[in-house]
Parts: structure tokens; C-alpha cells; sequence
């Protein structure tokens, strides 16, 4: 996990329209960069719904909210189309971004090793810096926190 004071690491990723996101397009306004598993799993849904039903609340605070995962943009599409989701969600297939920002690691499931997104969310400046990190991400809950934040 990258630290709270660090520059947030510029990035260019497909939403779910294929519209290219970059981080510097957002300056001047905060940012909530959240990195989730995997798209219609019950944690990662949970997450995202509950981003979006506070989406205005976002908004109004001058906020906007970014999900990221390595599914594809045909993937994050459905995904939104199923749950009825306004924001952003972002594909990086090829895990630049997800690296970029330290939250590849291994993890442990049913007793098996493996390779995975831990759930993190980054709250952004408007000049580009980190100034929350969260690795201890509760998918209820992360949502009403960020905006607690703000």
C-alpha cells in the first residue's frame, strides 16, 4: 500500500464505455480510488452499490469515485448494467495501476496461496496526494467512511 503524503501515481484506464480516465483529469477535485477483486462477487458488489447510492453525496462534496480491478471493460459494462451502478469503474487487465499502487499481494483463501487484489482504498487531494490509506476495507461499510472523510 502506498503511504499517506505520497503523489498519487498518474495512470490512463478504460471505464466501462471505454472512455479513457486519467488521474490528472481530476485535479482540483478529490478522488476516491477504490481496487476491488472481481466484478459480481459479493463483497466487490456490495461495495460498488453502496458507492453508488452515495454517488450524489460524492458529488456534492466536490468528490468523485473511481473502482478499479483487473476485469475487462466488457466485464465492468455488465457488471454495471446488472446493478445499476453510477460510477466509474475502471479495467487494468495488465495490473499496471493495480501495482502502481502496491495492492497486488499475496493472499490466503481456504488454505491455498495465491495472487490477488487486496481491497484498498486511497482518498486523493486535489493536488494529486494521498492523504487516506486503507487496506483494511470494509465492502459495507467503506463507502459512508470515505465520505466521512471529506
Amino acid at each position: 500500500m502506498l503511504s499517506v503524503g505520497t503523489k498519487a501515481p498518474d495512470f490512463e484506464l478504460p471505464d466501462q464505455n471505454g472512455k479513457i480516465h486519467k488521474l490528472s483529469d481530476y485535479k482540483g477535485k478529490k478522488v476516491i480510488l477504490y481496487f476491488y477483486s472481481k466484478d459480481n462477487t459479493a463483497g466487490c458488489t456490495k461495495q460498488a452499490c453502496c458507492y453508488s447510492e452515495k454517488y450524489p453525496q460524492f458529488m456534492e462534496k466536490g468528490a468523485v469515485v473511481l473502482g478499479v480491478s483487473k476485469d475487462s471493460v466488457d466485464s465492468h459494462k455488465k457488471f454495471e448494467e446488472k446493478h445499476g451502478l453510477t460510477i466509474t469503474l475502471l479495467s487494468d487487465p495488465e495490473r499496471k495501476v493495480i501495482e502502481a499502487y502496491d495492492v497486488w499481494k499475496e493472499k490466503v483463501r481456504c488454505g491455498k496461496v495465491s495472487m490477488g487484489v487486496v481491497r484498498t482504498t486511497y482518498l486523493i487531494d486535489e493536488d494529486g496526494v494521498i492523504i487516506k490509506a486503507n487496506d483494511k476495507v470494509k465492502a459495507a461499510d467503506d463507502a459512508e467512511n470515505m465520505l466521512a472523510e471529506l
